[in-house]
């Protein structure tokens, strides 16, 4: 980001209030002021981790910010992020959105050469490996001889000096995009960060592809070239913003789409069509204007209360749930309703949804869920816990129906959920709802063989 006058730091926390929803367990935000880098982290909130004091000593022109939704490593501040790594009279900082297979090997390596790691996140692993490259390599190839190492998912936003690198996975798991600011370039892990800075999206970054910034200029080198991508297909059903742009695609429209085609899949005799708060709720609309049953809000939610599903343990995920959600009882006394929702993980968020609904006088609770059911755990970025602990994996929708005690209960289709992003079938990692997985993960089974990567291509220049 160009002007040197600019104090970006009140920029990247703008940018991470727009990206919270992504982690609320901490934020972080490391500046370049030309000589040296100056970081700032806290566990909580952007608003509570940041004051105007705080920004008013992060200055500097270029910088990375980062919010935390921890897959691995403890829930520490030491693990809060950009994590930073020093070498000879050098720094350098690293934010990681996604989750390494192969950490625990790496890190056992790195230790055995020498290497002391103050963290137990997969992101220090990343930066170790950086350092040691970039001492033997110009910046692009020190950059592509990590890529040959890292097995697993990762977006990331990398602070060099006063030169930032956004880079993304080579199957382009988790997302990443770049942005024109008034000031110069941004990437992000969505395009509502470039929004909150009213910016401009350029382009998705390429799987396997680096973005250079640098004195307010962009070089972009595709370091790594697949066959096609594995784009995290739940992305797309709950964890991106509505309002984001993702690899060309509407989310709200992606949303939309899933309520219609739910509907004619899992038609319902009902009165009205409500969602389950907050991510329900566009899929609840395409529902009503495909099925013409009336839109009707049941249940209010208390916006200042986090989101269950990403709460790191089943204790706090049912506090919050009581917390969170409220019902509307004149709006259910009597009817038939059709409860619409994204996914159902354990189970225990809808049960006790449904169990509300009823005692507010429901009639009849269809429950209808904008996801195939979830049978695998994720071990590339989203929390989804292990086997034992998803409900779709040991029973069938008739056994699930019966726990959450609903009337009847319709899962979206894997077909029906392709077909309302829009993308081709086999760009998605659909590990979680297939068993099959697009990388090798020990002990399970995967399509890499059908995915293999090209060599790593030499420099092509710039870096």
């Amino acid at each position: 980001m160009g002007d040197t006058n600019k104090n970006v730091a009140r920029m990247i926390y703008y940018a991470l209030h727009a990206l919270q929803h992504r982690g609320q367990e901490a934020a972080g935000i490391c500046v370049h002021d030309g000589k040296s880098i100056h970081s700032y982290r806290g566990i909580g909130l952007v608003a509570e981790v940041f004051t105007e004091t705080q920004i008013a000593l992060l200055p500097g022109a270029v910088g990375i910010g980062h919010v935390r939704y921890p897959t691995s490593g403890a829930h520490t501040l030491e693990n809060s992020q950009p994590i930073l790594v020093k070498y000879r009279d050098k720094t350098i900082a690293v934010a990681h959105n996604g989750n390494l297979v192969n950490s625990g090997e790496l890190r056992s390596e790195l230790e055995g050469a020498g290497d002391i790691f103050s963290t137990t996140s997969d992101t220090e692993v990343i930066a170790h490996l950086l350092v040691k490259e970039i001492q033997r390599y110009d910046l692009a190839d020190a950059v592509r001889a990590v890529m040959r190492r890292l097995v697993g998912s990762y977006s990331l936003a990398i602070m060099c000096n006063d030169t930032v690198i956004g880079l993304r996975d080579p199957l382009g798991i988790k997302p990443l995009c770049i942005g024109a600011i008034d000031d110069g370039i941004v990437v992000a892990s969505e395009s509502v960060a470039i929004d909150a800075l009213n910016g401009r999206l350029i382009r998705d970054v390429a799987p396997g592809e680096m973005v250079v910034l640098r004195d307010g200029e962009m070089n972009c080198i595709r370091l790594v070239n697949s066959p096609r991508p594995a784009h995290c297909i739940f992305e797309y059903v709950y964890f991106a913003r509505p309002d984001s742009i993702m690899d060309t695609k509407l989310i709200y429209d992606v949303r939309v789409n899933i309520g219609s085609i739910l509907a004619d899949e899992h038609p319902a005799d009902a009165d009205i069509v409500s969602p389950i708060p907050d991510s329900g709720i566009t899929m609840a609309v395409g529902y009503h204007q495909r099925s013409g049953i009336r839109y009707k809000e049941c249940l209010m939610k208390n916006r200042y209360v986090g989101r269950t599903f990403i709460m790191p343990d089943q204790s706090m995920r049912e506090a919050a749930v009581r917390m969170k959600m409220n019902t509307i009882r004149p709006n259910i006394e009597g009817q038939r309703i059709v409860l619409v929702d994204d996914s159902i993980v354990r189970g225990t968020t809808s049960r006790r949804i449904v169990k509300m609904v009823k005692d507010a006088g429901a009639q009849k609770v269809h429950v209808r869920i904008g996801s195939p059911p979830i049978i695998a755990p994720c071990y590339l970025g989203i929390d989804m816990a292990s086997r034992d602990e998803l409900i779709a994996a040991h029973k069938t929708v008739a056994g699930v129906e019966t726990v959450i005690d609903a009337d009847s209960l319709g899962y979206v289709s894997l077909e029906g959920l392709i077909r309302a992003i829009g993308l081709p079938e086999d760009h998605f990692c659909t590990g979680c709802l297939t068993g099959i997985y697009p990388l090798d993960i020990p002990g399970e089974r995967s399509m890499s063989s059908q995915r293999r990567l090209t060599d790593f291509p030499p420099n092509d220049g710039g870096g």
